[in-house]
């Protein structure tokens, strides 16, 4: 399985949030961007996103001056970050869940870089090698990304509803497979109660 930090952007730009629209605007056309990273503000302070969407819906479609309107109104902070570790199909699944297109791969406190959806389609080896997470597994990063979701979006939000919700569909779904694999028999135990009689069935007791 990829991880992140194989598929991600390392050339990351940034902005303050104490930065303009307008500035963020100008940043995003030169570079040819569709979202910056907003630098955090002292140590403790985590990462912030800005997004041509953020810009467009809350900026511009209320006629809103962009060169009034600061970065820090209008951003979404803190976002959600991946871990570099993190496989492609965890980072696809945090994506869909959280209804983001790019996040921050962030280490400890070191921006390494950022990933995005078409990293995920142009980069990784998902195409060509698909994995299919245990159940277990996907319980475990299910929770992670509550946990996450719930942080970035707030506890009473519907996205961290949601989340949850997906932790507990597949818990109910994993307790099913426990039941359903009991209740199975192998092929010695089916044969055995057709020839209760075969010798290799007998127990025997010292």
């Amino acid at each position: 399985m990829m991880q992140a930090e194989e598929i991600m952007t390392s050339n990351v730009v940034t902005i303050r949030g104490s930065a303009t629209v307008a500035d963020a605007v100008k940043l995003m056309k030169d570079k040819r961007l569709r979202g910056l990273i907003v630098e955090p503000r002292h140590e403790q302070d985590p990462y912030g996103m800005v997004t041509e969407t953020d810009i467009i819906y809350k900026v511009a479609a209320f006629g809103l001056d962009p060169k009034s309107v600061r970065v820090y109104e209008i951003m979404v902070k803190p976002c959600v970050v991946v871990s570099p570790e993190l496989g492609v199909e965890y980072v696809a699944r945090l994506f869909a869940q959280t209804h983001i297109r790019r996040a921050p791969v962030v280490q400890g406190k070191t921006l390494l870089g950022i990933v995005s959806v078409s990293d995920i389609l142009f980069k990784s080896d998902f195409v060509e090698n698909p994995k299919r997470l245990f159940i277990e597994d996907e319980i475990e990063i299910a929770r992670e990304d509550a946990r996450n979701i719930c942080i970035a979006r707030g506890t009473t939000s519907p996205e961290c509803a949601a989340a949850w919700g997906v932790a507990e569909e597949l818990q109910a779904e994993a307790s099913h497979q426990r039941v359903n694999k009991k209740e199975q028999k192998n092929s010695l135990q089916t044969y055995c109660e057709d020839n209760p009689n075969a010798v290799e069935c007998r127990i025997y007791e010292d």
